[in-house]
């Protein structure tokens, strides 16, 4: 099961210092003390504050969500096999098999071996078409909603939606993982244990794309839901410790339905749709036992502190936690 579905867990404390992301500039930036910044500090300062509350309303949202929300297609709320495509099904069976190997699973996906990005249908289209449907008819109600991050203005939380316990999480403990068992080995593949799921929104009047960045997870996965829509592929260079100017580009063709495997610490983005609308899930697959040692963030043994709801993916084995948020893990 996933950590912190109920009572304490824990984030790493740069979550409230580092990486934060300023739209106006197309950058992120660190908060360290009120002399580093002029202009722009109030918007940074700001957005330390809005993640210092996050965890509490996120939960708040959640519980008036579950008393009030009458979902569109209530049978979406709990995984079945029918929900994936064939191709995806045989993949993983693959990796369950005796016979499973990095070889033969790289004959049923598309793949940039280079890179380690791969690609295979994972929903069968009658469900991206009802999942698609199930998110604008939440998005209709007039309920509080929070947003999946400060890069992604629209779009939805899954847990706070209700979709995490038997969707999502059966989804990556029962399919995914064998798959990043064999994917990513070295990247706590065969360790997940919890994760962050959110859903996208692209359109012309909204989000077009998405700046270059990378992920708080050991793995990516990134789903075609739907619409209709043009252009918009995804773009992805080398790892993150990579300098700028060494970095090539590839792009991968989003087709809806199928699903991007990727690194998250490797440099990714999206870039603009032309026309139509477009629909993202994206799964942050996370694991302990990889993160525990050094946050994907601030590329640091991580400095915990107690937070509520799903936390960051971090466990503790002894009680010592740091409870100042805001001077710890602080860079720069």
């Amino acid at each position: 099961m996933a950590h912190g579905s109920s009572g304490l867990s824990y984030s790493c404390a740069c979550f409230y210092t580092d990486n934060i992301f300023i739209e106006q500039y197309q950058m992120h930036v660190s908060f360290t003390d009120e002399e580093q910044f002029t202009q722009e500090y109030h918007k940074v300062k700001k957005e330390v504050e809005r993640r210092l509350k996050l965890a509490e309303e996120s939960m708040q949202r959640k519980s008036e969500i579950s008393l009030s929300y009458k979902p569109l297609h209530p049978e979406l709320y709990v995984l079945q096999e029918s929900f994936l495509s064939a191709d995806f099904l045989e993949a993983v069976h693959f990796c369950q098999s005796p016979l499973a190997s990095l070889d033969g699973l790289l004959n049923l996906l598309d793949s940039i071996p280079d890179k380690r990005i791969y690609r295979l249908p994972v929903f069968v289209p009658q469900f991206c078409k009802d999942f698609v449907e199930e998110l604008e008819h939440f998005e209709r109600s007039s309920l509080a909603k929070g947003r999946p991050n400060t890069m992604n203005n629209y779009g939805v939380l899954l847990n706070e939606l209700g979709l995490d316990d038997l969707l999502i999480t059966p989804l990556r403990e029962k399919y995914l993982r064998p798959l990043v068992s064999v994917l990513y080995p070295d990247w706590g593949g065969s360790c997940l244990d919890s994760h962050k799921a959110f859903v996208v929104q692209y359109s012309l009047d909204k989000d077009l794309d998405l700046s270059c960045h990378y992920d708080n997870s050991e793995v990516t996965l990134n789903v075609s839901l739907g619409k209709e829509f043009t252009d918009g592929n995804l773009y992805f260079s080398e790892m993150r410790e990579v300098p700028v100017n060494e970095r090539r580009y590839t792009e991968v063709e989003h087709l809806i339905g199928q699903g991007i495997l990727h690194r998250g610490q490797q440099i990714h983005g999206a870039l603009p749709i032309t026309s139509g609308e477009r629909w993202n899930l994206i799964l942050w697959m996370r694991a302990s036992s990889v993160r525990n040692k050094r946050c994907p963030m601030c590329d640091k043994e991580p400095k915990l502190i107690e937070t509520v709801g799903q936390g960051d993916g971090f466990t503790v084995t002894e009680k010592k936690i740091k409870v100042d948020a805001v001077d710890v893990c602080a860079v720069l």
